[in-house]
């Protein structure tokens, strides 16, 4: 029934998928073959998305009856814009990587074989930096997106709260000694 279901779409939102966004820790979906439904509901959660040149990504739950329940009237609308996601989740139609990267719903298109090579590149660029910076950053981007809240605002506390920390010291201590930080 009606109550159940929105039951499900709030527990699956809550306990996955707004967890995973608002996560401190970055998370780089590398999206190969179809995310479909959930699956691109999945991907759409984490900060960064990658994909193979042969992945396809669509939301055709009105097919069945029911719109994406997990975040993904929201999310892809914010990735893509209003009218390419509801042309998307209208159709049910499936769009290609190419026409993902195009429109921002992927940040990268890699042949399929160098995919996961691609991603842990990037993982490994992200390691390099401050993880506290890094987390102050996911959540100084995600405030910007929520009703109600001043992103501009949670930026300003967030760069304030980055001085005087350990990893700060580091950063701009290896900066003046023109070395690589530490963290």
């Amino acid at each position: 029934d009606a109550s159940s279901g929105e039951g499900l779409a709030r527990k699956g939102q809550e306990l996955l998928f707004d967890l995973l966004e608002s996560a401190g820790t970055p998370t780089i979906a590398a999206i190969n073959g179809f995310a479909l439904g959930g699956g691109l509901e999945l991907a759409m959660s984490c900060h960064i998305r990658v994909s193979s040149d042969t992945a396809k990504m669509g939301l055709p739950e009105v097919s069945l009856g029911v719109i994406p329940g997990y975040g993904g009237t929201q999310r892809l609308a914010k990735l893509v814009g209003k009218g390419r996601a509801l042309e998307m989740i209208m159709t049910g139609t499936m769009i290609s990587a190419q026409q993902a990267n195009s429109w921002g719903l992927v940040n990268h298109v890699f042949p399929q074989e160098e995919l996961i090579f691609n991603a842990e590149k990037i993982a490994e660029r992200i390691k390099k930096n401050s993880p506290m910076a890094i987390a102050r950053a996911i959540n100084s981007v995600n405030a910007g997106f929520k009703t109600g809240v001043d992103g501009f605002e949670v930026e300003k506390k967030e760069f304030g709260n980055c001085f005087g920390t350990p990893e700060f010291i580091e950063g701009t201590k290896a900066f003046m000694e023109k070395r690589k930080p530490n963290f």
